[in-house]
This record gives structure tokens, C-alpha cells and sequence, in this order.
């Protein structure tokens, strides 16, 4: 009876002696997660205040397309760092895939369509003289 009484013990040790030990896993996960979360949000409130402060379309298209796509991807891998199932991560990898392509031909299609209709970007004291259609 004193026998068992002292392998319980022994494995009660034990079994306190792993619950205090660190999930490093877990912290990586979770230390990867914070940092591209807030690396993603940084360049999304970067584009935003982008889209506010600068001059002109042009320049306003430029930096919403391009630091939103940045943001919303380091915002998707701050996701996939938090996600337990296989299926989530290819789920989210997908949305990620399809991000990246559709963003940024969304942003030239919506560029060239304001070129053509005759939207003038903001240049300054660097301006270009206007040229006639017939290129002189």
C-alpha cells in the first residue's frame, strides 16, 4: 500500500513538473501572429492616411492599392499563424492567392480608365506641358 502511495506521488510529480513547462509553439505562434498583425494594420492605416492626405487620384490609387494589399495580406498570414485545421490555412492561403492577383489588376483597370477619361494628375512645378493628340 506505502508503494503505491509513493509511485503516486512520484507520477503526480512528474505530471506537475511538465504542466509548468513553457509551449514554445504556442509562443512562436502566438509572437508571429502579433508581429504581422500589427505590421498589416501599420500599412493599412498608411494607405488610409494615404488616400486622405496626397493630392491627387493618381496618387490616392497608388497608395491605397498598393499598402492595402500589403496590409490585408500580413493581416491573412497573422490568421494562418491562428489557425488550428489544415482546411482553414488552405482556405485562407486561397483568399491570399486570389488577393494578390485581383488587387492590383483591379487598381491598373481602375488607373487606365481614369487616364482615358481625361483625369489629369497633380505634378507641380514639374508638370509636363500638354500634348495634342497628334504627338507634336
Amino acid at each position: 500500500m506505502m508503494s503505491a502511495f509513493i509511485l503516486f506521488g512520484a507520477v503526480a510529480a512528474d505530471t506537475a513538473a511538465v504542466t509548468h513547462s513553457i509551449d514554445w509553439v504556442g509562443l512562436l505562434r502566438n509572437v508571429g501572429t502579433i508581429i504581422s498583425m500589427v505590421t498589416g494594420l501599420f500599412f493599412v492605416m498608411a494607405g488610409t492616411i494615404g488616400v486622405l492626405r496626397l493630392p491627387d487620384f493618381f496618387t490616392r490609387l497608388h497608395a491605397a492599392g498598393m499598402t492595402d494589399t500589403l496590409g490585408a495580406e500580413l493581416i491573412l498570414i497573422a490568421l494562418i499563424f491562428q489557425s488550428d485545421s489544415l482546411q482553414m490555412v488552405l482556405k485562407l492561403l486561397l483568399v491570399a492567392f486570389f488577393l494578390l492577383i485581383t488587387s492590383p489588376t483591379a487598381t491598373h483597370a481602375i488607373a487606365h480608365a481614369a487616364y482615358k477619361a481625361g483625369v489629369k494628375p497633380v505634378l507641380g512645378k514639374y508638370s509636363l506641358p500638354d500634348v495634342e493628340e497628334d504627338g507634336t
